[in-house]
């Protein structure tokens, strides 16, 4: 019988990137709440540290680290120290993500490379430093944070932000394919793609004004924004034994926004 929602990360560790706001708090805190040991990863040191207190205030245990996503040498040491507090590996949540909003034409050649290599490569560059822990192991389970936008344009300002498109698109892809290489690991890996979920992510966009919600309104077949607990029930489950017949998969998690 599978132990209850409250337990079922009980002894597992859980390394999430982006940890320190918004949707990567949120599923630090959920893993935290239902047992898991939590190194809580993000460029802003002081973020990663007030999620892991607040995980630990509510009876959790975690690690605040700070890490770049793009940089190899942080990275490692973050898994270095995640290993060293608690001597085993079971999760990875590729949260950590950024978007420009810029258009096509506006777009720099800087703002692409920063949005790419954020949100894709390091994706691979975290997954890739995490192999020695899963080869170690011969288990666990990893969940990349897409978007619906890997699999629909959304032209909010009346442009897209192709980067960003770009970007996601290839998580779902990647996704896939780490599923495939770390299989012989006994790993499997899975994407969440989310919908509108308020948060400082988009910057200068507010979901919650009247505009930008009566625009939602008319994609969502569930009439209400996404919140980061959405997320992390989603992320949760496919960590979890519960999903351990399922690899290769992108989950949305939009409120109906991809079936119109």
């Amino acid at each position: 019988m599978s132990p209850s929602l409250e337990q079922r990360h009980t002894g597992r560790v859980a390394f999430v990137t982006g940890a320190g706001s918004g949707i990567g708090r949120g599923i630090a805190r959920r893993l935290g709440a239902e047992g898991a040991r939590v190194a809580c990863v993000d460029l802003d040191h002081a973020r990663a540290v007030e999620t892991a207190k607040a995980i630990e205030d509510a009876g959790g245990t975690a690690l605040g680290l700070a890490a770049d996503v793009r940089d190899r040498a942080t990275v490692k040491a973050a898994f270095e120290a995640t290993a060293t507090a608690w001597d085993r590996f079971d999760y990875l949540v590729n949260n950590a993500g950024l978007i420009t909003m810029s258009s096509l034409e506006e777009l720099t050649d800087e703002e692409w490379d920063l949005v790419l290599d954020v949100n894709l490569k390091g994706v691979y560059v975290v997954t890739q430093l995490a192999i020695p822990y899963f080869r170690e192991a011969q288990r666990g389970a990893v969940v990349n944070l897409s978007t619906v936008e890997a699999e629909v344009v959304v032209s909010s300002q009346g442009f897209a932000q192709v980067h960003y498109n770009a970007s996601k698109g290839g998580v779902k892809m990647l996704t896939k394919a780490l599923a495939v290489e770390l299989a012989r690991h006994q790993v499997r890996v899975n994407a969440v793609a989310p919908g509108p979920v308020p948060t400082n992510f988009l910057p200068g966009l507010d979901l919650n004004s009247p505009e930008v919600l009566e625009a939602m309104q008319s994609r969502l077949l569930v009439q209400r924004l996404g919140t980061p607990d959405d997320i992390a029930a989603a992320v949760s489950f496919l960590l979890s034994d519960d999903a351990s017949y399922i690899s290769g998969a992108q989950l949305p998690v939009d409120g109906g926004w991809l079936a119109r």
